[in-house]
């Protein structure tokens, strides 16, 4: 698993073209107000992003993961919320179907 470093967004933008490769055993990112998933599926075929949700309602009842699909040669940004934050690590479990062509990228946006 690989731990994805948050690009913070300045207010004067930021050009973003260092997205990395998937990892095939998942990554992991920060979670937290304005922070962003950017998935580039470079694959013939629809990729599943799932993000983890470790939380539960009720005392025992788990809350479903995120899963958020990405077109053939398309493109998804993904809010990452503290609602996927594992509580053991403080960041957020991201896997996928499958990573071959598949980038990745997390940025934050800056406070006004």
């Amino acid at each position: 698993m690989a731990a994805l470093t948050t690009n913070v967004v300045p207010l004067v933008g930021l050009r973003f073209d260092n997205l990395m490769a998937a990892a095939t055993s998942g990554d992991d990112c920060a979670t937290g107000t304005g922070v962003l998933l950017i998935v580039n599926n470079g694959s013939a075929a629809s990729v599943t992003v799932t993000l983890a949700t470790p939380e539960t309602v009720d005392g025992d009842l788990a809350v479903d993961d995120r899963e958020v699909a990405v077109a053939a040669s398309g493109w998804a940004v993904i809010p990452v919320t503290d609602r996927y934050r594992n509580p053991s690590t403080g960041r957020c479990a991201i896997t996928y179907s499958a990573a071959a062509d598949v980038t990745v990228g997390v940025v934050r946006t800056a406070a006004a």
